[in-house]
């Protein structure tokens, strides 16, 4: 079974169809961009596999949780990074990340490893709300690899980013399918984005404009931005 398989999903926000009939496959180890205007759904299809909004009609696969009976069983083995870090601020870096380890079942020193990769040893005492921008952003991807997910899910993951932190960043992204896992990645930085790719899925209205290109190979991974070229 893929990690994520969607068929003709739709979900619903209110009224509004926030996805209108996406197909999407992802196996282990892929790498998967996410692209397309503001509104086209990119942000709903990863709340979606993530648990955090119904399934209106279709079918929903997640890590062997069908979603549409069952949207929390998947949540211990995945990840979401998304534009808040819901961390505490009244907590400090290292306490953000080992209660998040601790709280998926996995060791403290599964968040010390994230705080080391993340480069956030210096600031691993203060208080979440004294971080800059670029630090919580750096904090949230770290809260995330303290989980272990086998599913990483990630939203505009660049932007707040400083050159550094881009390159920690694209290194994590890089090292996910050695490391077993796969990564839904949405972005509208598709020159940062799309190396970092086996392929791109493009949803425009809640729906995917083409079929999905076949995969690359990861020593073609500098043409990702050919692969998903659609005819208008």
């Amino acid at each position: 079974m893929p990690v994520v398989r969607l068929r003709s999903a739709v979900c619903l926000l209110g009224r509004f169809p926030a996805l209108a009939g996406v197909d999407l496959d992802a196996a282990a180890g892929e790498v998967v961009l996410l692209s397309g205007a503001n509104g086209a759904g990119k942000t709903t299809l990863l709340r979606l596999v993530a648990g955090l909004v119904p399934l209106y009609s279709g079918e929903a696969v997640v890590l062997d949780h069908d979603l549409a009976h069952d949207r929390q069983g998947a949540r211990r083995d995945l990840a979401l990074v998304g534009h808040e870090t819901f961390c505490y601020d009244d907590l400090t870096v290292r306490e953000n990340l080992s209660f998040a380890a601790r709280a998926s079942g996995r060791s403290v020193a599964a968040a010390d490893a994230a705080l080391e990769r993340l480069g956030l040893a210096h600031v691993r005492d203060v208080d979440h709300r004294r971080l800059s921008a670029g630090q919580r952003r750096r904090l949230a991807l770290a809260v995330a690899l303290a989980r272990a997910p086998q599913l990483l899910l990630l939203d505009e993951p660049h932007a707040g980013l400083d050159a550094d932190g881009r390159s920690v960043l694209d290194a994590i992204v890089r090292s996910a399918p050695e490391e077993g896992r796969t990564v839904l990645l949405a972005s509208h930085e598709l020159e940062l984005a799309r190396p970092l790719a086996n392929r791109e899925v493009v949803l425009t209205a809640g729906r995917n404009l083409a079929a999905e290109p076949d995969p690359i190979e990861p020593d073609d991974a500098s043409d990702a931005a050919q692969v998903a070229e659609v005819a208008p």
